[in-house]
């Protein structure tokens, strides 16, 4: 983390546990308990990410008729290809048979593996 965060920065938090570690590298942490639901769409610090987070689940949802957990990694993975392509939509299909070309076949059972590690 100390690579990430600049050591002048505040590092805003949803006091995840996780994040506990951030005290520890010698940058400032701020953990804000929000409480979840609606309260936390109040907190100005959190605006971009709950954004972020809402344009996930309704890209998901809204391509998907069913939504398995064992397959996030792979609706993820389509959803950062669309989201870091957003500006040049003419590139993505060209993109998308450039790199299925030059992916070699490979068996099932790798492909399950993502599924495997989630």
């Amino acid at each position: 983390m100390q690579i990430r965060i600049s050591p002048h920065g505040i590092c805003v938090t949803d006091g995840l546990p996780g994040f506990r570690g951030i005290s520890a590298t010698g940058r400032i942490h701020q953990a804000i308990i929000t409480g979840g639901g609606h309260n936390s769409m109040k907190i100005p610090q959190f605006k971009w990410v709950n954004t972020m987070l809402g344009n996930v689940k309704n890209a998901i949802h809204g391509t998907y008729h069913q939504v398995s957990t064992r397959h996030l990694p792979r609706y993820f993975a389509e959803f950062c290809f669309r989201f870091n392509n957003r500006f040049n939509v003419g590139e993505m299909i060209p993109k998308l048979i450039r790199a299925a070309a030059r992916t070699p076949p490979i068996p099932g059972y790798k492909l399950k593996l993502a599924e495997d590690w989630w």
